[in-house]
């Protein structure tokens, strides 16, 4: 039986020096599993501008659906400011309102939440009281529930963190967002494994992914550590890299793979996205089997 994915949350323009390129965490997220086999469909919002019409026709050449993209006649559609450093790390400027701050519940929408494996949500959704309170009415129709935390300063605080946690199946975080909930939630945990062990609990998460950059990830099942050391390539910029990696290892785990393998195929897809230009370059599910050094 084909997997269903929904995600919910971002569609934007990231606007680099050299031009925008089409992005949001939960668009990329949504197209990586696309490419990878899975049935995605994504809930979000657009203007009713020149910028929503350009993000459809892209997701359009895709071969994506937008059957659940709202248009906004009110709010613009998104625009990113982003900011590379010596080391090609992103920061972002990230304006709003926008229209994915008012995604409206819908009957459609909660019908392919039901009908889907699972959910992926993030907390940048939720800086608007409206599509936080849609989000919150499809996670309670949703079959698994993934948290990619996505901690955009200043756009999230203890209570709002500790809400969308508590609703968590699967957690992905890096290791900057885990000092922060370290310290919000009183975690006490010298090792990452102690840290995640003690989120896990708190929080009844079953499975926590913790991406550390360039010195791979981990993952936290059923109380074992799986530890991978990534692999090594030449950064061009690290946009949407978390969200291939999160794509990936939520295809494989819903295909069955051993963790082992789905954080092996995770940490590769990751590491070639932020070896490209941009949050989308063209692959297919074949770069399971790519050598990267």
């Amino acid at each position: 039986m084909q997997n269903k994915v929904i995600t919910i949350g971002e569609i934007l323009w990231d606007v680099f020096p050299e031009g925008k390129k089409a992005g949001g965490s939960s668009m990329n997220v949504a197209l990586n599993l696309h490419k990878q086999g899975i049935e995605s469909r994504f809930i979000s919002a657009i203007g009713k501008d020149e910028n929503g019409k350009e993000l459809v026709s892209f997701l359009a050449a895709n071969h994506f659906g937008t059957d659940l993209i709202q248009i906004n006649d009110e709010l613009p559609t998104s625009t990113v400011v982003v900011q590379l450093d010596e080391n090609h790390q992103a920061t972002y400027t990230i304006k709003q309102p926008v229209a994915w701050d008012d995604i409206k519940i819908t009957a459609q929408n909660i019908t392919a939440v039901k009908q889907a494996d699972a959910l992926v949500y993030c907390s940048l959704t939720c800086r608007e009281e409206k599509s936080k309170a849609t989000i919150l009415r499809l996670l309670e129709n949703a079959k698994t529930r993934i948290f990619d935390i996505n901690l955009r300063a200043p756009f999230y605080s203890k209570e709002l963190i500790g809400e969308l946690l508590a609703k968590a199946d699967i957690l992905k975080i890096n290791e900057d967002e885990l000092v922060w909930v370290k310290e919000s939630f009183g975690l006490t945990g010298n090792t990452e494994e102690q840290l995640l062990k003690q989120l896990s609990f708190q929080f009844k998460i079953e499975i926590i992914c913790l991406t550390l950059g360039d010195k791979g990830a981990c993952v936290l099942n059923d109380g074992k550590l799986f530890k991978h050391a990534g692999y090594r390539v030449q950064v061009v910029d690290t946009v949407g890299a978390g969200d291939a990696f999160l794509a990936t290892f939520i295809a494989c785990y819903l295909q069955g793979y051993p963790m082992e393998s789905t954080l092996d195929n995770a940490c590769k897809v990751g590491a070639f996205v932020a070896s490209q230009p941009g949050a989308n370059p063209e692959y297919n599910k074949k770069i399971y089997h790519m050598s990267l050094e």
